[in-house]
């Protein structure tokens, strides 16, 4: 048989008791906190090495287009034949021969690096279970100059304090 309830719940020591309507919705976790904080450390790591070679970009940019010049190290001077070393040369013509442009270096690493910074967002978002937008601001974070700091350190915090606060939540096994 079943056993009868009765319709007005006892209350509980030292709590208000809710409406029978307003469930309380348990929070779950895409995995343990170790997963968590694993996450949390790879998106940080990315979150900081995105954002200075983001900064070194703007940087670049603002080097070729409002002075016209490329960062190169090692080669030859294209008009006096000596050795380059490391510095500005022209963007306009072959002032260096042989040398490496940093400036399309940088363009390439910060690329791979937003690749990776995209992917640790993921993990994070996924783990944590957060809405779409979350994700969205989280991949802001690696295009706009100053964003990630910004965004890391926001989410950083949120993801302790949801850890705190649901010490069960992450128990999957």
């Amino acid at each position: 048989m079943i056993d009868p309830k009765p319709a007005i719940q006892p209350e509980q020591s030292g709590s208000a008791a809710k409406p029978a309507t307003a469930k309380a919705k348990k929070r779950r976790f895409g995995g343990t906190t170790a997963q968590i904080r694993s996450a949390l450390k790879f998106y940080k790591v990315m979150a900081y090495l995105t954002g200075t070679m983001l900064l070194l970009l703007c940087a670049e940019l603002v080097a070729r287009y409002v002075f016209g010049v490329y960062l190169f190290a090692g080669g030859t001077n294209a008009l006096t034949g000596q050795p380059f070393g490391f510095g500005f040369a022209d963007a306009e013509s072959k002032a260096v021969l042989g040398g490496v442009n940093v400036s399309v270096g940088v363009l390439i690493v910060h690329g791979w690096m937003y690749v990776l910074y995209l992917i640790s967002d993921f993990r994070l978002w996924s783990l944590m279970r957060w809405p779409f937008t979350k994700l969205i601001l989280l991949a802001l974070g690696g295009v706009v100059p100053l964003m990630s700091f910004i965004v890391e350190k926001k989410f950083h915090s949120e993801v302790e304090m949801e850890l705190a606060a649901n010490p069960q939540a992450s128990k999957r096994y």
